[in-house]
């Protein structure tokens, strides 16, 4: 071959790829922006770290090769389906990501291609995709995008062994062998589809985003109830009632920010942020002394410049109460603690706000847990929350309702969620902070019967069994099994701080009065010779 051969051959082999990379092509691009989402391709450019400046022309992720991203399986199913209008890639982009310097395998649904649809070969290129991550040890990274299997190929999709299910139980392999899996849903995750992402460590979804394993009309067909597409399966129905998604964001771009967030607090990521997120010029005079750094950002011990908190530390005295019957919001007292960041804003503008990413921020919020960084290392907190708050419970036929929650007291969904929470800071190995004002876990009815002892005892047996460094800070009450499940002496804290507003016990001053009295009372009924004497 001559090497104008060659050069032609190599022409026409790209021209072919930039074919593959258009996904459904152009009309198919349109109508996933014309939904306000973002194309695959699209949202793996802005996932990634972005290219050193230089670059003249802009990018084009249909057209492009994606600077940090290294493109797996481009050519699956190349000129296969034809008779089903063909499927480019497989209907799904594979690869690994750089993101905040660290390689991600990134598996991103192409909604371009049959809606996300699951053919044959989608199977065996995302099951290739999660061997190499897990040969690699390599974190792996999900946006999820698809309206499920394939219906007119199921019988090559659904059955086999390396079909469809083999995802779902390499997901549960690779969560238990330790390695990071993260999900982001974008769009719809209908029928079996919807377990990938929810078997993974975190899950994020974007408001107008469904998730759910039947359909308005196959629910109507099935049982004969009509419901909305939002209450079947939508975002805040997921982050308020059924606890299912750790984070609801309104848009792709907003997820995407978020999820980079997420993703950077890990073990051994206090310096993954690129050196371009965590400062500016107009920052930095110069670099490694602490004098070089402006008021408002600081130098870790391991050389990381991180900001001061948004809020300062005499903010407190004014914010925290330990008085009965008064409240506090245990977020502006995180705000006062935890490093400070910059954030987009409405406006198109960056503000600064704390370094905390909220955890289930609609779910069981009498215990705030969260993301969050301290002098520039990653961690996780759980804190008592110190004001009232409302719980969306399913409802029924009647359909949802709220509930209110008392302050400094845990009930079922919350200990559901710190558990979680918990499990999930073992799996990044990021040390937890717990931050005590409880008086315990929640009585009566209603909380027995919805399994306030199973949720306690779950919440337990996370922290029991944590094998990440914990440290308690306790600033007010401590009380009974709270005190236990908020990480107690007897569950081996690296170290208990105490403020001066500390308290311990099996219960406060107040209630054990009453308990003894009301004893007293029933004693004094069942036994009436008593109060005669008492009398005397």
């Amino acid at each position: 071959m001559t090497t104008t051969q060659a050069a032609t051959e190599l022409d026409a082999f790209r021209a072919d790829e930039a074919t593959i990379r258009m996904g459904g092509g152009a009309k198919a691009i349109e109508r996933q922006h014309a939904k306000d989402r973002l194309t695959a391709r699209e949202r793996i450019a802005r996932l990634v770290d972005p290219a050193d400046e230089g670059g003249d022309a802009p990018l084009d992720p249909h057209r492009d090769e994606i600077p940090n991203f290294t493109e797996l399986g481009l050519w699956s199913a190349y000129n296969m389906y034809a008779e089903h209008g063909g499927a480019p890639a497989a209907g799904v982009v594979t690869g690994i990501g750089v993101i905040h310097g660290r390689r991600h395998m990134i598996i991103a649904n192409d909604a371009t291609v049959k809606a996300g649809a699951f053919f044959p070969m989608t199977c065996k290129k995302i099951i290739r995709a999660q061997h190499v991550a897990r040969m690699a040890r390599m974190p792996l990274v999900y946006l999820v995008d698809s309206a499920g299997v394939y219906l007119p190929l199921q019988e090559d999709v659904f059955p086999d062994t390396d079909d469809f299910g083999r995802i779902f139980y390499l997901n549960s392999i690779i969560s238990a062998e330790g390695i990071p899996q993260t999900a982001a849903i974008m769009g719809f995750c209908v029928a079996g589809g919807g377990y990938l992402p929810v078997l993974c460590d975190t899950l994020l979804m974007t408001e107008g985003s469904g998730l759910y394993l039947a359909g308005q009309a196959l629910v109507k067909a099935a049982i004969g109830q009509e419901v909305s597409d939002e209450d079947l399966g939508g975002a805040t129905m997921h982050a308020e009632i059924s606890g299912t998604i750790d984070f609801k964001e309104p848009d792709d771009a907003a997820c995407l920010t978020r999820l980079r967030e997420v993703l950077a607090k890990r073990r051994g990521e206090e310096t993954g942020r690129r050196r371009d997120e965590e400062t500016r010029p107009e920052d930095m005079d110069g670099a490694g002394s602490e004098e070089s750094v402006s008021p408002s950002l600081r130098l870790s011990d391991s050389g990381a410049p991180f900001r001061r908190p948004v809020r300062d530390g005499s903010d407190i005295l004014s914010i925290f109460t330990d008085k009965p019957g008064e409240q506090y919001d245990i977020e502006e007292i995180l705000a006062c603690i935890v490093d400070g960041r910059t954030m987009p804003n409405a406006d198109g503008h960056e503000s600064l706000v704390p370094d905390f990413d909220e955890y289930k921020a609609d779910y069981g919020r009498s215990i705030v847990c969260g993301y969050a960084r301290i002098g520039g290392r990653a961690c996780g907190v759980v804190a008592n929350q110190g004001s009232i708050s409302r719980q969306t419970k399913a409802g029924g036929r009647a359909g949802p309702h709220e509930s209110v929650n008392m302050p400094r007291v845990i009930y079922h969904e919350s200990a559901d969620k710190a558990a979680r929470f918990i499990m999930d800071c073992n799996q990044r190995k990021i040390p937890l902070v717990f931050i005590h004002d409880t008086t315990g876990f929640m009585v009566g009815r209603d909380s027995e019967q919805a399994g306030i002892i199973r949720a306690g005892a779950k919440m337990v047996n996370a922290m029991s069994n944590s094998v990440v460094p914990k440290i308690v800070l306790i600033t007010g009450s401590s009380y009974g099994a709270g005190n236990y499940a908020m990480c107690g002496k007897a569950y081996d804290p690296r170290l208990i701080v105490g403020w001066p507003t500390a308290e311990i016990a099996v219960m406060g001053g107040a209630q054990a009065a009453k308990v003894l009295l009301q004893i007293e009372a029933t004693l004094c009924e069942i036994y009436p010779v008593w109060k005669a004497d008492e009398v005397n």
